[in-house]
């Protein structure tokens, strides 16, 4: 959350609330609650609410909800995507959501696809390490993962280089391609994968989804939010499932063709037929993949939030990347519009300046094709870091209503 030109007013008050300016929030306008839900058994965050004179927001603006029963509502899982622009406040809006899930009575795994994680920030607690990591504070049980791709790449350099490099050679030997590992052995691919090629970090995301969907350690958890990386990234991330069908496809029908030539030969010398370990590998691979995709695509199970921000470049993202997702069949309803100034009986010139480009920017959202018909959900800007389980709660209280 950006900080407001009216911090230095607040910030006496913050530090007479509490010691720790880090789980510190202060409420604009009327939007804080009065109490939070205690961090520990001997201490409560009161929030203060500060009243001044308002100008009324327009009627359509001030109505939209984010229709939070709806999304709280049965306990068959389902799983929230959260993406936009860089430096949005994608991370803040996912991790709000996942306490607001967890202390409404659903155990929640939220989870960082971004390469820049900033959930530990967030949660101002340690979740690196690429394990599940529960997170203090909400009534139901609520973990949290930053996928680390460092160390996925380390494991998958060790495993394609097993016994100096023979992994890669292993695989295609597997498939009856044998002779193009060897030539290709002399381009020495060990030292290719040294410098992994672009989309493996959304790869290792879908294989945590994969996980997701068929692991027993995950079966706990009716509700998953995903902390995405910026646009380009997660369209990659949701395309990457068709464009593995297709390509492990394309792999199934190269082996097919090459056991069939193979089999006639070898009949001929009454050798045996040649073992399905690596087609069964990929027919299951492809499967999961198939699986993965359904999933983006499932309405009763999938939805992507949009967030963004109310200026004119960022609306503009925003847009295309609807669009894109409209092209990938991905389920969008609503769409975040955070960091809006609250409504103010007087203005600095500044403030004056900044809230007529966000009032041109709200403008765009309304009558843009894209984005007109999604749920439009406001997130006021705030005046301190929203960081910690109480102020995430407090953040969420505002949003997901």
């Amino acid at each position: 959350m950006a900080t407001s030109c009216a911090t230095s007013t607040f910030s006496p008050l913050l530090n007479k609330l509490t010691g720790r300016t880090s789980m510190a929030m202060v409420g604009l306008l009327s939007y804080a609650p009065k109490t939070l839900t205690p961090i520990s058994p001997t201490r409560t965050f009161n929030f203060i609410s500060l009243s001044t004179p308002t100008k009324p927001l327009k009627k359509s603006f001030q109505e939209a909800v984010s229709e939070f029963d709806e999304m709280v509502s049965g306990t068959k899982r389902k799983y929230y995507m959260l993406g936009g622009k860089g430096g949005v406040g994608k991370t803040s809006c996912a991790a709000s959501l996942a306490v607001k899930f967890a202390n409404s009575g659903h155990p929640t795994l939220v989870v960082s696809t971004d390469p820049a994680h900033s959930l530990s920030d967030s949660f101002a607690q340690d979740l690196t390490g690429g394990a599940l990591v529960p997170v203090e504070g909400p009534d139901s049980p609520l973990f949290a993962l930053e996928i680390n791709p460092e160390k996925a790449r380390e494991e998958f350099r060790t495993a394609a280089q097993n016994n100096g490099g023979t992994g890669v050679k292993d695989l295609m030997d597997g498939m009856g391609l044998g002779m193009i590992a060897e030539q290709l052995g002399e381009l020495k691919l060990g030292e290719l994968l040294d410098t992994p090629p672009p989309g493996l970090d959304e790869a290792i995301a879908i294989s945590k989804v994969i996980q997701f969907l068929d692991s027993p350690e995950y079966s706990m958890f009716t509700r998953i939010v995903f902390d995405t990386a910026p646009t380009g990234h997660t369209l990659r991330l949701l395309s990457l499932p068709d464009f593995l069908d297709r390509s492990i496809g394309k792999l199934l029908k190269l082996k097919q063709k090459i056991s069939s030539a193979t089999s006639a030969i070898k009949s001929v010398f009454g050798q045996e037929q040649p073992k399905q370990d690596s087609t069964d590998k990929l027919e299951r691979l492809r499967e999961r993949m198939i699986k993965v995709r359904e999933l983006f695509r499932d309405t009763d199970s999938t939805e992507f939030v949009i967030v963004t921000i109310p200026t004119v470049m960022a609306v503009s993202e925003s847009s295309r990347l609807h669009a894109s997702l409209m092209k990938e069949d991905v389920p969008v309803k609503r769409l975040i519009v955070n960091q809006i100034l609250p409504p103010s009986a007087s203005d600095c010139k500044f403030c004056a300046i900044k809230r007529k480009d966000q009032m041109r920017a709200l403008d765009m959202i309304r009558s843009d094709p894209e984005l007109t018909n999604l749920t439009l959900i406001q997130a006021p800007l705030v005046d301190v870091e929203i960081r910690g389980v109480p102020a995430l709660k407090f953040l969420g209280d505002i949003v997901w209503k």
